[in-house]
């Protein structure tokens, strides 16, 4: 199963726990304290630079039936969109700049680029994922209704097609999410499914027709001549901006080491427990400015699961304290490239899409799902451990590279015992040969 008991899997005690806790709230209270005029000018200046992008891009694209005008009016509308997405939409929603009291960088009033609507999106996933950070059952972002990313679900026959679903789902993926919503948005306030006319569905209705007509219909018309062109270019700008959404968020999601948890966890957690769930349940990327920027920052997502709703340009340097926190107790930091942490999910994906008899390992000790009882009989005798001539904490980390050596261990163990049992096989067959042959010559 999943992870059951937390401090068991993170080989920490209940007070370390609550010192982590502490810890990190003393970070978030640092954070808020210090936010000022430079962090104001930074998601206006933001705003600004998305706006200027797309204007551009939609002017350039009145010439769109020339192939170099095509070309740049697309990708200045792309960059404008993702900017939009990550940067601004995702985290203003998530209230990082609630604290500047303009209305319109505020959580509560900013609608976004995409079809689905943000007050939906706001209280399916600040609610529903952020709450229930990968725990089986209550997190609804945990596969998307769709995908199979942990063996503690149960497989079904309709998992065979996941690898084109994930396809399907990375391509539309603004549509995925709004409908996505929308079904939470139902099951929160209550509404049957098959209710048409009910508030979530005309809302979803209303904004969804307004992305449509905008995209599809306005825009494409105000260019007159080259309306088919442009039409093209809004088309390809939201597959791309579609394509990159979807690459963060399972870079940030579905990795090796972006682990899971079952319901029981839930009971009694502190919010050092918590905040603990989210550092475990969360997997980051590595990137420069510019790929930062791009991705709204959530190449930080380990931190910003922690602080949802800090602002986002301060992530690099909560990240630098967050790491020394995971060095002093011996916590792994989820991070590899971008293209390391989607290959783990894309094989995720394709694994998982597959009956569990044809997977070697258990949900206890496979890579991408795995419990405290990884560690038994292979690992610390202790639920904490100290080197003697350091003094320093081995904890998680140093479990999780004690189970490696012993996995490789017994897997070296078993190759041997399958090379000696066909030695003797083939010595055996070797001895019945020739005892045949003496046998044919003695009747001879």
């Amino acid at each position: 199963m999943a992870i059951t008991d937390i401090q068991a899997f993170a080989h920490l005690t209940a007070a370390d726990i609550e010192t982590l806790g502490k810890e990190l709230d003393s970070i978030r209270r640092s954070v808020e304290t210090s936010r000022g005029e430079r962090d104001a000018k930074y998601i206006r200046r933001t705003i600004a630079a998305q706006r200027a992008l797309e204007v551009a891009g939609r002017a350039v694209l009145f010439g769109s039936r020339n192939r170099w005008a095509w070309l740049g009016g697309t990708a200045l509308l792309s960059v404008a969109k993702i900017i939009e997405n990550m940067e601004l939409g995702h985290n203003v929603s998530h209230g990082q700049w609630d604290w500047m009291n303009d209305p319109e960088i505020h959580s509560t009033t900013w609608e976004w680029d995409q079809t689905g609507p943000s007050a939906q999106w706001r209280r399916a996933h600040n609610y529903s994922h952020h709450t229930y950070t990968n725990v089986l059952g209550k997190d609804e972002d945990l596969g998307f209704g769709i995908l199979r990313m942990t063996r503690d679900e149960a497989w079904e026959p309709k998992h065979l097609v996941q690898p084109a679903a994930n396809l399907l789902l990375a391509a539309t993926f603004e549509w995925g999410i709004a409908l996505h919503d929308l079904g939470i948005e139902k099951e929160l306030a209550g509404v049957p499914t098959k209710q048409l006319l009910s508030e979530p569905n005309k809302d979803f209705a209303r904004k969804a027709g307004r992305q449509v007509v905008k995209d599809f219909v306005l825009f494409p018309a105000l260019t007159g001549p080259a309306w088919k062109s442009t039409l093209k270019a809004n088309t390809t700008a939201n597959l791309v901006r579609n394509l990159w959404a979807y690459a963060v968020i399972f870079c940030g999601h579905f990795p090796d080491g972006a682990e899971k948890f079952t319901i029981e966890q839930l009971d009694g957690e502190t919010q050092g427990e918590w905040y603990l769930r989210q550092m475990l349940g969360s997997a980051n990327f590595k990137a420069g400015p510019v790929m930062a920027f791009m991705s709204g920052n959530l190449c930080y997502q380990i931190e910003h699961h922690l602080f949802p709703d800090l602002p986002s340009n301060r992530y690099p340097e909560v990240a630098a304290q967050v790491r020394q926190l995971c060095d002093k107790y011996d916590l792994p930091y989820t991070t590899g490239s971008l293209g390391k942490q989607y290959l783990l999910a894309f094989r995720t994906i394709h694994k998982l899409a597959l009956p569990d008899r044809f997977l070697k390992r258990t949900a206890d000790d496979a890579p991408e799902t795995s419990s405290e009882r990884k560690f038994h009989g292979i690992s610390l005798p202790e639920a904490l451990r100290v080197d003697p001539e350091t003094g320093k904490r081995l904890g998680l980390r140093s479990a999780l590279h004690d189970a490696k050596v012993s996995l490789e261990a017994k897997a070296r163990h078993e190759q041997e015992v399958l090379r000696e049992a066909k030695v003797a096989l083939k010595k055996r067959a070797r001895q019945e040969k020739a005892a045949l042959r003496k046998r044919a010559r003695g009747l001879r």
